[in-house]
Protein backbone atom coordinates (compact mmCIF):
# COMPACT_ATOMS: atom_id res chain seq x y z
CA UNK A 1 0.00 0.00 0.00
CA UNK A 2 1.29 3.50 -0.76
CA UNK A 3 2.74 5.41 2.30
CA UNK A 4 0.60 8.54 3.78
CA UNK A 5 2.00 11.71 4.06
CA UNK A 6 2.72 12.59 7.68
CA UNK A 7 -0.37 15.30 7.71
CA UNK A 8 -2.99 11.73 7.36
CA UNK A 9 -1.07 9.66 9.90
CA UNK A 10 -3.27 9.66 12.86
CA UNK A 11 -3.42 7.66 16.29
CA UNK A 12 -4.69 4.20 15.26
CA UNK A 13 -6.39 4.02 18.46
CA UNK A 14 -8.92 7.19 18.36
CA UNK A 15 -11.88 6.24 16.43
CA UNK A 16 -11.46 9.33 14.52
CA UNK A 17 -8.63 8.06 12.53
CA UNK A 18 -10.21 5.77 10.42
CA UNK A 19 -12.56 8.32 9.13
CA UNK A 20 -9.43 10.68 8.31
CA UNK A 21 -7.44 8.01 6.71
CA UNK A 22 -8.10 7.73 3.07
CA UNK A 23 -10.50 4.89 1.72
CA UNK A 24 -9.25 2.16 -0.59
CA UNK A 25 -12.50 0.93 -1.51
CA UNK A 26 -13.99 0.08 -4.80
CA UNK A 27 -15.54 3.16 -5.31
CA UNK A 28 -12.67 5.12 -4.66
CA UNK A 29 -10.47 2.29 -7.17
CA UNK A 30 -12.64 2.75 -10.01
CA UNK A 31 -12.84 5.67 -12.26
CA UNK A 32 -15.90 7.24 -12.67
CA UNK A 33 -17.61 8.79 -15.71
CA UNK A 34 -18.85 12.08 -13.60
CA UNK A 35 -14.85 12.21 -12.85
CA UNK A 36 -13.76 12.84 -16.06
CA UNK A 37 -12.93 15.96 -17.22
CA UNK A 38 -15.13 17.82 -19.79
CA UNK A 39 -13.01 19.75 -21.06
CA UNK A 40 -10.48 16.67 -22.03
CA UNK A 41 -9.56 17.16 -26.14
CA UNK A 42 -8.72 13.28 -27.04
CA UNK A 43 -11.75 12.39 -28.89
CA UNK A 44 -13.08 8.71 -27.63
CA UNK A 45 -14.03 6.45 -30.00
CA UNK A 46 -17.93 4.94 -30.87
CA UNK A 47 -16.68 1.53 -28.90
CA UNK A 48 -14.84 3.49 -26.07
CA UNK A 49 -18.14 5.07 -25.46
CA UNK A 50 -20.48 1.96 -25.64
CA UNK A 51 -18.43 -0.94 -25.29
CA UNK A 52 -20.15 -1.18 -21.18
CA UNK A 53 -23.69 -1.03 -22.51
CA UNK A 54 -22.83 -3.62 -25.64
CA UNK A 55 -21.28 -6.23 -23.13
CA UNK A 56 -24.39 -5.99 -20.47
CA UNK A 57 -27.05 -6.49 -23.51
CA UNK A 58 -25.17 -9.31 -24.87
CA UNK A 59 -24.42 -11.03 -21.67
CA UNK A 60 -28.12 -10.38 -20.86
CA UNK A 61 -29.37 -11.64 -24.42
CA UNK A 62 -27.67 -14.70 -23.65
CA UNK A 63 -28.78 -15.42 -20.43
CA UNK A 64 -32.25 -14.81 -21.41
CA UNK A 65 -31.44 -17.50 -24.13
CA UNK A 66 -30.81 -19.86 -22.14
CA UNK A 67 -33.59 -19.12 -19.41
CA UNK A 68 -36.02 -19.85 -22.33
CA UNK A 69 -34.35 -22.60 -23.35
CA UNK A 70 -33.93 -24.15 -19.54
CA UNK A 71 -37.91 -22.92 -19.11
CA UNK A 72 -39.24 -24.38 -22.59
CA UNK A 73 -37.16 -27.93 -21.70
CA UNK A 74 -38.78 -28.01 -18.14
CA UNK A 75 -42.16 -27.96 -19.55
CA UNK A 76 -41.51 -30.21 -22.88
CA UNK A 77 -39.24 -33.35 -21.15
CA UNK A 78 -40.27 -35.87 -18.93
CA UNK A 79 -37.61 -35.93 -16.52
CA UNK A 80 -37.74 -37.10 -12.62
CA UNK A 81 -39.67 -34.64 -10.04
CA UNK A 82 -36.63 -33.22 -8.56
CA UNK A 83 -35.06 -32.22 -11.62
CA UNK A 84 -38.50 -30.84 -12.70
CA UNK A 85 -38.83 -28.32 -10.44
CA UNK A 86 -34.94 -27.44 -10.27
CA UNK A 87 -35.51 -26.76 -14.30
CA UNK A 88 -39.20 -24.71 -13.42
CA UNK A 89 -37.03 -22.87 -10.58
CA UNK A 90 -34.14 -22.12 -12.21
CA UNK A 91 -35.61 -21.42 -16.22
CA UNK A 92 -37.57 -18.17 -15.15
CA UNK A 93 -34.80 -17.01 -12.75
CA UNK A 94 -32.53 -17.20 -15.84
CA UNK A 95 -34.80 -15.32 -17.66
CA UNK A 96 -35.60 -12.72 -15.58
CA UNK A 97 -32.09 -11.96 -14.98
CA UNK A 98 -31.25 -11.67 -18.44
CA UNK A 99 -34.37 -9.35 -19.34
CA UNK A 100 -32.97 -6.95 -16.54
CA UNK A 101 -29.49 -7.11 -17.67
CA UNK A 102 -30.75 -6.42 -21.50
CA UNK A 103 -33.18 -3.77 -20.58
CA UNK A 104 -30.68 -1.94 -18.42
CA UNK A 105 -28.19 -2.21 -21.10
CA UNK A 106 -31.16 -0.61 -23.43
CA UNK A 107 -32.04 2.07 -21.20
CA UNK A 108 -28.19 3.22 -20.86
CA UNK A 109 -27.66 4.14 -24.21
CA UNK A 110 -29.48 6.96 -24.97
CA UNK A 111 -28.33 8.20 -21.61
CA UNK A 112 -24.71 8.00 -23.26
CA UNK A 113 -25.85 9.65 -26.10
CA UNK A 114 -27.70 12.53 -23.68
CA UNK A 115 -24.40 13.27 -22.32
CA UNK A 116 -22.11 13.35 -25.02
CA UNK A 117 -24.85 15.83 -26.23
CA UNK A 118 -24.48 18.23 -23.60
CA UNK A 119 -20.33 17.47 -23.57
CA UNK A 120 -20.34 18.96 -27.04
CA UNK A 121 -22.87 21.68 -26.17
CA UNK A 122 -20.94 22.66 -23.03
CA UNK A 123 -17.62 22.59 -24.69
CA UNK A 124 -18.95 25.21 -27.80
CA UNK A 125 -20.05 27.39 -24.71
CA UNK A 126 -16.90 27.27 -23.59
CA UNK A 127 -15.20 28.49 -26.15
CA UNK A 128 -17.84 30.99 -27.09
CA UNK A 129 -16.76 32.52 -23.48
CA UNK A 130 -13.06 32.57 -23.97
CA UNK A 131 -13.70 34.25 -27.53
CA UNK A 132 -15.77 37.06 -26.46
CA UNK A 133 -13.64 37.19 -22.74
CA UNK A 134 -10.47 37.06 -24.80
CA UNK A 135 -10.81 39.95 -27.01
Amino acid sequence: MEALPKALEVDEKSPESKDLLPSQTASSLCISSRSESVWTATPRSNWEIYRKPIVIMSVGGAILLFGVVITCLAYTLNLGDNSLKVLKMIGPAFLSLGLMMLVCGLVWVPIIKKKQKQKQKSVFFQTLKSFFLNR
